[in-house]
């Protein structure tokens, strides 16, 4: 995953907590005493500039009251599943 991808991905998430948690009608500081997360370091998660922890969105997906998959959702690039095999492998090249 490139750099920009990662960067997206994290403001995308970001983006989401936010939204969900100001529709619930909460505060940075009231979603931080639901998840025992400071509000400054949510406010980090919600402007993409901190990567948060696979634990730490279960927490706030908790607080939240969503499955965590909604946070960490990736619609531009999702694809449905498919139960066959990729045709092409994968290039290992620079990893070796």
């Amino acid at each position: 995953m490139s750099d920009n991808a990662e960067k997206t991905l994290l403001e995308d998430a970001g983006r989401r907590i936010r939204e969900m948690r100001a529709g619930q009608g909460l505060s940075l500081e009231q979603l931080a005493r639901l998840t025992g997360i400071s509000a400054p370091a949510l406010s980090l998660i919600e402007t993409g500039k901190r990567d948060p922890r696979l634990t730490t969105l279960a927490r706030i997906a908790d607080a939240l009251r969503v499955p965590l998959a909604v946070l960490i959702a990736d619609e531009v690039n999702a694809t449905p599943p498919s139960s066959e095999p990729p045709s092409e492998g994968y290039d290992l090249g620079d990893y070796q």
